[in-house]
Protein backbone atom coordinates (compact mmCIF):
# COMPACT_ATOMS: atom_id res chain seq x y z
CA UNK A 1 0.00 0.00 0.00
CA UNK A 2 1.50 3.48 -1.35
CA UNK A 3 0.61 6.06 1.16
CA UNK A 4 1.33 9.82 0.39
CA UNK A 5 2.54 11.64 2.98
CA UNK A 6 2.09 15.24 1.27
CA UNK A 7 -0.97 15.01 0.62
CA UNK A 8 -1.73 13.20 4.23
CA UNK A 9 -0.40 16.22 6.35
CA UNK A 10 -2.28 18.63 4.01
CA UNK A 11 -5.43 17.07 4.66
CA UNK A 12 -4.93 16.33 8.34
CA UNK A 13 -4.00 19.89 8.94
CA UNK A 14 -6.03 22.24 5.90
CA UNK A 15 -8.75 22.82 8.74
CA UNK A 16 -6.00 23.52 11.46
CA UNK A 17 -5.68 26.81 12.82
CA UNK A 18 -2.30 28.61 13.15
CA UNK A 19 -1.75 27.72 16.87
CA UNK A 20 -2.77 24.27 16.23
CA UNK A 21 -0.07 23.88 13.53
CA UNK A 22 2.32 25.86 16.03
CA UNK A 23 1.40 23.44 18.32
CA UNK A 24 2.36 20.32 16.47
CA UNK A 25 5.64 21.87 15.07
CA UNK A 26 6.34 22.69 18.46
CA UNK A 27 5.59 19.52 19.81
CA UNK A 28 7.08 17.41 16.84
CA UNK A 29 10.64 19.45 17.75
CA UNK A 30 10.47 19.16 21.39
CA UNK A 31 10.02 15.24 21.08
CA UNK A 32 13.02 14.36 18.73
CA UNK A 33 11.14 11.96 17.38
CA UNK A 34 11.97 10.70 13.78
CA UNK A 35 8.68 10.08 12.88
CA UNK A 36 7.72 13.50 12.83
CA UNK A 37 10.25 14.46 10.19
CA UNK A 38 7.88 13.45 7.44
CA UNK A 39 5.53 15.83 8.24
CA UNK A 40 8.16 19.06 9.28
CA UNK A 41 9.50 18.31 5.87
CA UNK A 42 5.74 18.80 4.05
CA UNK A 43 5.57 21.60 6.18
CA UNK A 44 9.40 23.12 5.09
CA UNK A 45 8.70 22.07 1.36
CA UNK A 46 4.96 24.13 1.75
CA UNK A 47 7.26 27.28 3.31
CA UNK A 48 9.43 27.05 0.56
CA UNK A 49 7.23 26.72 -2.06
CA UNK A 50 5.01 29.97 -1.02
CA UNK A 51 8.68 32.12 -0.61
CA UNK A 52 10.32 34.99 -2.40
CA UNK A 53 13.62 34.78 -3.02
CA UNK A 54 14.41 36.67 -0.15
CA UNK A 55 12.48 34.79 1.79
CA UNK A 56 13.93 31.63 0.63
CA UNK A 57 17.64 33.52 1.31
CA UNK A 58 16.82 34.36 4.80
CA UNK A 59 15.38 30.59 5.36
CA UNK A 60 19.00 29.30 4.09
CA UNK A 61 20.49 31.94 6.43
CA UNK A 62 18.91 31.22 9.36
CA UNK A 63 19.59 27.21 8.46
CA UNK A 64 22.95 27.89 8.26
CA UNK A 65 23.60 29.95 11.12
CA UNK A 66 22.22 26.82 12.90
CA UNK A 67 24.26 24.38 11.52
Amino acid sequence: MQIDIRDNIKTNFKNSSIKDIEDSIVEAISEHDEITLPGLGVFFEILWDNSNDEQKTNILNNIKKGL
